[in-house]
């Protein structure tokens, strides 16, 4: 099977133990450089692909250093930095020309059945197929997106940064924990929400933590993911935001919380 356009985006080229290079596909542009979603799941794929299959991604945590420019090659530098029997601990940078663009702390982890809890609830909401598909524009990812807007819509002179829609990325790959990643970061900047119009904003600093298991992920497929956002505090132009995914049947996949700069 050909791969699809966000594989291809993914791919790495190996050039010597723990040193990648990636493409940076112009497709997966933002409006100020490459859209940080790929940028995470870029320097996630690294550290994967590093430990060859030692274990499962739980959490990654990635600083935005330096804007990724759409065709570029990105170097992409691995290396663990501690591990004990369970768990990994690694580091992914991405640069050009020696540039640092952004640095990430990865978490892998060896899971086994336990017992486990949850405290929250996926919110009850209209099925994608009930809902207008929201026609995006070139940058942040163009077409390459399918959003379902549900709460939150236009994202400005809202009463509360809140928001919920359902998501897919459409070049048909099933989603794992790399996907996750990149769907971490699509979603209007919650500076907009109080605000008459879209303003400057860019992610400084983004966590991604990785509930899903294997089978949950399977069960998933190419399906849309339901998408909340909403923010705690903006104020002296950082933002920070929350965002949780969940399948459509009511699992948490994954948990992020980021720091945004807006003005």
């Amino acid at each position: 099977m050909p791969l699809g356009d966000l594989d291809n985006a993914l791919k790495l080229r190996r050039s010597a133990p723990g040193l990648w290079t990636a493409h940076a596909d112009p497709k997966y542009e933002s409006a100020n450089g490459m859209f940080g979603g790929w940028t995470t799941a870029v320097a996630l794929r690294a550290v994967c692909d590093d430990a060859d299959g030692d274990a499962t991604p739980s959490a990654i945590t990635i600083n935005f250093v330096n804007k990724v420019e759409p065709g570029s090659d990105v170097v992409i530098q691995t290396r663990r930095v501690g591990e004990s029997r369970s768990v990994s601990y690694w580091q992914s940078e991405l640069s050009v020309d020696n540039f640092t663009l952004a640095v990430a702390s990865v978490v892998l982890t060896k899971r086994r059945e336990t017992d486990g809890h949850i405290q929250i609830t996926m919110p009850d909401v209209p099925e994608p197929s009930m809902l207008e598909l929201l026609q995006l524009a070139p940058g942040p990812c163009g077409q390459q997106m399918s959003d379902r807007p549900i709460v939150g819509y236009p994202p400005h002179k809202q009463d509360s940064t809140y928001s919920a829609e359902w998501v897919r990325e459409m070049s048909g790959r099933t989603i794992d924990h790399l996907q996750l990643a990149f769907l971490a970061d699509h979603r209007a900047p919650r500076s907009f929400y109080w605000s008459d119009c879209p303003r400057p904003s860019a992610t400084l600093s983004l966590s991604v933590y990785l509930h899903a298991t294997e089978d949950e992920l399977a069960a998933v497929g190419d399906d849309e993911v339901l998408s909340e956002a909403f923010g705690t505090r903006g104020v002296q132009s950082t933002s920070e935001e929350h965002l949780r995914l969940w399948s459509r049947h009511g699992v948490l996949l994954a948990t992020s919380v980021q720091m945004a700069w807006y003005r």
